[in-house]
């Protein structure tokens, strides 16, 4: 089994994303190679730094990178030696080949998976979906979360029904509990496409709990959060921040006097501990559901066990049989309802 790793993609390529593929190996099962995919002079030098079993890594070489500023339709067609490129593309014509990690472009990686691999045949969008941690040590995944900023009730429906999948399959929950994501529990509540979107999520085969307020995402009362890419956007980013700046202002209280920071050594295990378990990096990237192939989409400020945790992530998906439960589920749905929802 070969897993593709895009070396040039993220903040820190390409030695964070070498050393994830060398810290992974450790990890890993002696029949799964990595592929990276990118500058072979450049990947031959950061992995002059490590021992590693050589027969486990393989190089591809690509000479060209796509950027966050490239318009990604555009970056996809024309640098077709960009290592995203090249690392679709080897996805795409290897039947050995179960994944792609990149944290490179979003854009990119969405539009090339699309152009290149394709979707599930019966998904009308595929979703960006991340696993969160929760207060009571599960996890929960939140779709779509960037990927629509634009959605029809149908995407929604789709998502709940793959983000159901992936949390029984990957996750042994037996019957996960859905819920759309809203302004309040109540079933009226929301705008149009959440109103449509809360009449198809209750004829699935799921189980759909109902409306979920944003405050409550990271409670553990859910294993997947449906939403379009622009409220779910929204929430992660609000998320992400709130953390962020609650342990800074948490430092500042507990150091603001000598007797507090007496206090604050005692605590500090503590406080690390709370960051390391909230901190959604450490489970992986987020995953593109919906593409007729595993694709994960790590952080783009990922450093080397975020990637290795991405990389795992996939040999996980591909051993719980993720996309052909993907396309059973699929195979249950009214395509009455389906064809009347994309009409």
């Amino acid at each position: 089994m070969k897993i593709i790793l895009d070396v040039f993609g993220g903040d820190y390529a390409p030695s964070e994303i070498v050393k994830g593929a060398i810290f992974a190996l450790k990890e890993l099962n002696n029949d799964v190679i990595i592929v990276l995919s990118g500058s072979e002079e450049e990947i031959r030098k950061e992995l002059s730094q490590y021992e590693y079993d050589k027969t486990r890594i393989e190089i591809i070489n690509a000479k060209d990178v796509i950027t966050n500023d490239d318009i990604p339709t555009l970056a996809i067609k024309q640098k077709k030696e960009s290592s995203i490129v090249v690392a679709l593309d080897y996805l795409k014509n290897n039947s050995d080949a179960i994944g792609l990690v990149s944290a490179g472009s979003t854009g990119a990686v969405l539009t090339g998976s699309i152009l290149k691999i394709g979707r599930i045949k019966g998904i009308s969008r595929p979703g960006l979906a991340p696993i969160l941690p929760t207060i009571n040590n599960e996890n929960v995944m939140l779709i779509d979360c960037g990927a629509n900023m634009d959605s029809k009730p149908i995407y929604l429906a789709h998502f709940a029904l793959m983000g159901s999948a992936y949390m029984r399959s990957v996750y042994n929950i037996k019957n996960p509990r859905v819920a759309l994501l809203s302004v309040g529990v109540e079933d009226k509540k929301g705008n149009e496409l959440t109103h449509e979107a809360f009449k198809l999520l209750k004829q699935l085969p799921i189980n759909f709990v109902g409306n979920m307020e944003a405050r409550d995402m990271l409670s553990g009362n859910y294993d997947v959060v449906v939403s379009d890419g622009f409220m779910g956007n929204v929430a992660l980013k609000s998320l992400e921040g709130m953390a962020e700046n609650l342990f800074k202002l948490i430092k500042q209280s507990i150091t603001a006097t000598f007797a507090r920071k007496i206090g604050a050594a005692i605590l500090k295990p503590a406080l690390k501990e709370i960051a390391n378990k909230m901190d959604y990096k450490n489970s992986g990237g987020a995953v593109f559901l919906g593409i007729d192939k595993i694709i994960v989409k790590s952080h783009g400020s990922s450093k080397y066990k975020s990637v290795a945790a991405s990389i795992k992530q996939v040999l996980s998906m591909h051993q719980s049989d993720l996309i052909s439960n993907i396309k059973d589920d699929l195979s249950k749905i009214d395509l009455n309802i389906d064809s009347a929802q994309n009409n």
